[in-house]
């Protein structure tokens, strides 16, 4: 799978590059992330890729013109035709299911904004726009890095254990819903013990137990992931 991330700021993706299970998958060869600096195609002395906008009002707005001719840049730079995705507060959520997806992919692109917006234009190169949530960053940069994040470790053989992301929060196997509780050593602390269930050995007991967990947290903390048709019972039925 190849990534491209077009921003004013390559620099500020090395610690994610470099370390942890992402590093290991590019090293691997599983991954191949490539950047184009979008300063490149600046105009004017100074490079200037903003300018401000028609009708008036405060900050700068991110020229189309040398968005598109960054965009097309890396898309030459790519061994497939990448997937565009804008990075912006007004796309879409960014959820588990939209990273599954994008494993699918040969090729996708990350494109980061940076000031008040984007050039309302920019819109008609890109495939589609994602956001983390709703709230405004100054910059696309650390939701690219999410995006990389998470796809990156559902790709096949990236994870030391492929089952760590079978049974997790919004997978299919708990239907979408937050993963049940997690306990490891040591068996009490503090007054707080791990449920005896766990120690029991009776692996079916403890599926049970999982799963009315999973529904009991997701019914408390998240419930409209509930109302999706295609959840199953607290046992599977």
């Amino acid at each position: 799978m190849q990534i491209a991330v077009v921003t004013l700021f390559p620099e500020l993706f090395e610690p994610l590059l470099s370390l942890g299970f992402v590093g290991k998958a590019i090293r691997s060869g599983a991954v191949e992330v490539v950047f184009e600096d979008l300063r490149a195609h600046g105009f004017g002395q100074h490079k200037s890729v903003d300018d401000t906008p028609y009708g008036g009002g405060s900050g700068m707005v991110m020229r189309v013109d040398s968005l598109v001719l960054a965009m097309e840049a890396a898309a030459q730079q790519s061994r497939v035709p990448p997937r565009r995705v804008l990075l912006t507060p007004q796309g879409q959520p960014f959820v588990q299911a939209k990273a599954r997806e994008f494993v699918g992919q040969a090729g996708l692109m990350l494109v980061c904004g940076r000031y008040e917006g984007f050039d309302e234009r920019v819109r008609q190169h890109v495939d589609e726009e994602l956001s983390l949530g709703d709230f405004v960053m100054t910059g696309g940069e650390v939701a690219a890095m999410a995006v990389i994040e998470a796809v990156v470790r559902l790709i096949p053989g990236v994870l030391g254990n492929e089952a760590s992301a079978i049974e997790e929060s919004f997978s299919d196997a708990l239907d979408g819903m937050l993963e049940y509780p997690q306990y490891t050593r040591p068996q009490s602390f503090r007054g707080h013990e791990v449920p005896e269930v766990l120690r029991s050995g009776d692996h079916a007991k403890i599926s049970s137990w999982r799963r009315e967990r999973a529904l009991e947290r997701t019914r408390e903390r998240r419930p409209e992931l509930l109302a999706r048709p295609s959840r199953r019972g607290p046992h599977g039925s």
